[in-house]
């Protein structure tokens, strides 16, 4: 058996100084994700009291609440919707466009900068531009296209306006990490389809798509658990009073009625978890579809 060995006094300065460096970033996840977490489960158990004070335990009566609300289903149903066009559109024509914009051509660059640009723009900045462009009366697009159509007020197409914003402010952020995957192909394999004759399209989806398919599974899963908890794009694009706004508010939109703006913290944490689980449950899948469709 050999003795611990003992640290020596540089080793100590070294670990302070690295346990020093590291502290800000534990205490900030300690106080700003950790804490939140659990005082969620917990009030998801409670009946907030009056002025947000003195929780009273309720069991599950919140989660039987959440559960025979038809808001909640709906909520559910719309963030859904929301996600089946954000996800796979903002994929496929972010995978369009980083093939072309990995190749050699004039402006590549100034090119790869605009279409990233509203990864960076403020989301309310967005929000008020889109908000404009989809103006019944004065907007851009009814003024092209010479209609009068209500595009975030009509519940049969609102939540499709929505979901193309999203679509557009998400291209950019998906066209770098695919561009970042392209440049990781070997270029002996087009190469060696070229000489054997494959077209580009053929080698698109014989060489390319399986090769990048660890790349897109990333962000199909990332850009899945942001479209299921998405808040930001309807809060400030939908108003309270828009008559649409129950066909397109999403599900942590309702939690953030419920638990800032109704002060029932225990049912907007109810409906919060439901919605953890659920992707739990999602991410659970798509880590088995991993192993199936990922090419290691």
């Amino acid at each position: 058996m050999f003795g611990k060995k003992k640290m020596t006094k540089a080793a100590k300065t070294e670990a302070v100084w690295g346990l020093a460096f590291v502290a800000p970033t534990i205490i900030g996840l300690i106080i700003l994700n950790f804490i939140p977490v659990f005082n969620t489960v917990y009030q998801s158990f409670c009946k907030t009291g009056d002025f947000g004070k003195g929780n009273k335990f309720v069991g599950l009566a919140n989660y039987v609440a959440v559960l025979s609300a038809g808001e909640t289903w709906q909520s559910f149903w719309n963030t859904i919707k929301y996600a089946i066009i954000e996800v796979p559109f903002g994929i496929i024509i972010a995978l369009v466009l980083a093939v072309f914009l990995n190749k050699k051509m004039v402006g590549r660059s100034f090119f790869r900068t605009i279409f990233f640009l509203p990864m960076v723009c403020a989301p309310a900045a967005v929000a008020m531009v889109w908000k404009w462009l989809y103006n019944q009366q004065f907007g851009l697009l009814n003024n092209i296209l010479g209609t009068h159509i209500a595009w975030i007020s009509n519940p049969k197409i609102a939540w499709i306006s929505v979901g193309a914003i999203g679509v557009w402010s998400i291209i950019g952020y998906n066209m770098v990490l695919f561009i970042s995957g392209l440049q990781e192909i070997p270029h002996d394999y087009y190469e060696a389809a070229t000489i054997d004759g494959a077209s580009g399209i053929s080698q698109f989806f014989h060489i390319t798509i399986p090769l990048l398919s660890n790349t897109t599974f990333f962000i199909v899963q990332t850009r899945l658990i942001g479209a299921l908890t998405i808040f930001d794009l309807m809060f400030m694009v939908m108003d309270k009073t828009n008559v649409a706004l129950q066909n397109v508010q999403s599900t942590v939109y309702l939690f953030y009625t419920y638990a800032f703006k109704n002060g029932n913290k225990g049912y907007g944490s109810a409906l919060v978890m439901l919605l953890v689980i659920f992707i739990m449950i999602v991410t659970l899948i798509m880590q088995k579809c991993e192993k199936k469709f990922v090419n290691r």
